[in-house]
């Protein structure tokens, strides 16, 4: 299963590294939404580092239903989905190597978006460590569930509508509880303890990752 997820994440990785979707398309879009919410909210700094955790992850959730299609229409092309099946690759690798790649790909994004954060809002970090072990569980929520949600969109006529309404809804604990971690890592909110949002994020995290291990073989057959 390892071997063969290490296989698939190098796979999706090429062709990311190939493409440069993420880096021309999905990362100016993400940086883009920070640029608009800094607008909305008005030139006063107070409000703007009040409001970056939450605005940071806003931008990742919405750059992460960007790289998941993405992620997912690799598959959908020159029958690369029935190459995948005919292989002999274990399923359970096939979710870990695809959810693998999204997370490495939203963790550069993340640096991306979060030097932007930190930049236009004027905020400082208090707890790094905090920060980056927030940002990791999160990724890793995100990267699975998306990975799940995008094998179950897939072969459908509305797969580029259906997925935003399908990850979204799940991908709010991840959003309350990132923002959360972050607004205590950054010292704008009066509790400074972030540990328990991060093990909010683990266990969202590990919960994904198990189910998309055990049914992922059957969305394949399905799609």
């Amino acid at each position: 299963m390892w071997r063969d997820a290490l296989l698939v994440a190098a796979k999706d990785l090429r062709i990311e590294a190939r493409s440069r979707v993420v880096l021309n398309q999905v990362a100016p879009f993400a940086v883009l939404v920070l640029v608009l919410f800094a607008l909305a909210l008005g030139p006063d700094r107070g409000p703007l580092r009040q409001a970056a955790p939450g605005l940071f992850w806003v931008a990742v959730l919405f750059a992460s239903v960007l790289a998941v299609q993405r992620s997912a229409a690799v598959e959908t092309t020159d029958s690369s989905r029935d190459g995948l099946r005919l292989s002999g690759i274990d399923p359970a690798g096939a979710f870990l190597g695809k959810a693998a790649a999204v997370a490495l790909e939203l963790l550069v994004l993340e640096v991306v978006v979060g030097a932007g954060a930190l930049v236009l809002f004027g905020s400082s970090v208090r707890s790094p460590g905090a920060l980056v072990a927030a940002s990791l569980a999160g990724t890793a929520g995100l990267a699975a569930a998306g990975t799940l949600y995008g094998a179950l969109s897939t072969g459908t006529r509305m797969r580029e509508t259906l997925l935003p309404l399908l990850f979204l809804p799940v991908a709010a604990p991840v959003l309350l509880a990132g923002t959360r971690a972050w607004q205590a890592a950054l010292g704008t909110m009066a509790s400074s303890a972030g540990d328990p949002w991060v093990r909010i994020l683990l266990v969202f995290a590990a919960v994904y990752l198990a189910l998309g291990v055990v049914v992922f073989g059957a969305l394949q057959e399905a799609s």
